[in-house]
């Protein structure tokens, strides 16, 4: 697994793995349980990871539907 995106917005993960999805990529949630840790304020940012094979294309939906990858 690689990481695809990084971010603090809920929303642009909901949407990122709608479209990944849809696309037939299989990508996981990092770090959804960190709000317990945070106390729900959205400072730890949340990864989805995609498989290896798939990094690539991946990439290219996002970047199709102007989702920033926020990743070093």
């Amino acid at each position: 697994m690689k990481e695809l995106l990084r971010t603090t917005d809920p929303t642009i993960v909901a949407f990122a793995m709608a479209l990944l999805q849809g696309e037939g990529i299989d990508c996981f949630e990092m770090d959804v349980n960190m709000s317990v840790l945070e106390g729900g304020i959205g400072i730890f940012p949340r990864r989805i990871l995609v498989h290896a094979d798939d990094i690539e294309r991946a990439e290219r939906v996002m970047k199709d539907n102007d989702i920033p990858l926020g990743r070093p």
